[in-house]
Parts: C-alpha cells; structure tokens; sequence
C-alpha cells in the first residue's frame, strides 16, 4: 500500500497479512481525501478500528497536525506504529490499543476534541453505528466536526446520532462513506466540505 497525497505520496506502508485487518481500499481511500482536502491543513485527526493506519496516516501527509489511532488488535497497533516510524511521523501520532467505545470516553474525559473523524469499522458487525452512537454520547468532536463513516452500501443507518446529523453519502462499488456533521447547538470551528453526489 502507498500513501495517495500530500508530503508522504508515494510511500509505500505495510498492509494487513489476513481478513481481520481490512484496508479501505486506495480507490476509495483517494476519494474520501479529495473531499477532506480543504480542510486537513491543522485538523485533529481520529482514526477508529484503524488497522494498518492507512487513513489516519494519509491524513497526516495531507496536513493534518495530529492523529490519533484506535484498535483493539494487538497486530493492528504494531502495524500502525511501524508505518509510523516508516514515515517519520511518530511525533505526530498518538496509538490507543483499547476497545474503541473505552477509548472514546477516556479521550472525551481527557479534554481531547477533534475536527474530523474516520470511522472503519468491519462490516456488519454493528460497531460501526455503535461507535457513532459513542461519539455523539461522549463528544471528543469541535463544533462542526465531520465523522465519516464507512459501512457495506446496503447497510441501514440512523439519519442522525444525538448531534451528529448525516449530510450525504458517497457509494463506491460496495462501500458507503456516510458523512456526518457534529453541531451542538452553534457551528464553528472547521467547517468541512460539503460532499455530494455518489460513484
């Protein structure tokens, strides 16, 4: 796998060696950049079920001042700070080897906030609306922040999760990026593109 864009494009990072760790795949993966791309330079970044760190890492490339990554698999937190190293961008990262519901009460708790969220969770196992639930409950998000959340493209979801409204979604041959906006009552803080349309 290589990184799409930004100051790392091209860089190859290890990927998954079976089915447990489950890339986005670079065809989706460049698209969903190419939405974010006016808004990365400075965001705070949260990667969950983050497996190889594929997204988090080409977030990182393309601007964004931190991430921070989530995974529950032992094999998944090596990967990531592997590639991290690989890219000289440890500094810049911070890995959470923890169950992701856990992991976003400790962050909220901590104060930490962030502009936009990657949401990868596997296919229909629920976690991924479980997660989104979570976000909307514990709230480690900045006013006008962006999750995006990738799902099997006959997957039902909720229209909206307690703040979090969905505004479009994208659908890439089986994946469906669904993008929600945080608003707690105002709007600030980055304001992230408006996707629209789908593939």
């Amino acid at each position: 796998m290589r990184i799409g864009g930004g100051q790392h494009r091209g860089r190859r990072i290890e990927g998954p060696e079976g089915r447990d760790l489950r890339p986005l795949r670079n065809r989706v993966r460049l698209a969903l950049f190419d939405i974010l791309a006016p808004v990365l330079p400075g965001a705070e970044f949260l990667d969950l079920f983050a497996g190889t760190g594929a997204v988090g890492l080409e977030a990182l490339s393309r601007g964004a001042k931190r991430a921070t990554f989530v995974d529950s698999s032992p094999r998944a937190v090596r990967l990531i700070r592997a590639n991290a190293e690989r890219l000289g961008c440890q500094q810049r990262v911070e890995i959470l080897h923890m169950d992701t519901l856990k992991a976003l009460q400790q962050l909220a708790q901590r104060g930490r906030r962030f502009d936009l969220v990657f949401v990868g969770a596997p296919y229909g196992t629920g976690l991924g609306q479980k997660a989104t639930h979570a976000l909307a409950q514990f709230q480690p998000l900045h006013p006008g922040a962006l999750v995006v959340l990738e799902s099997f493209h006959k997957e039902r979801l909720d229209p909206q999760y307690g703040h979090l409204t969905l505004e479009q979604n994208r659908v890439y041959g089986e994946t469906r990026l669904s993008f929600f906006r945080f608003a707690p009552g105002q709007h600030g803080g980055y304001t992230a593109p408006q996707p629209e349309g789908q593939e």
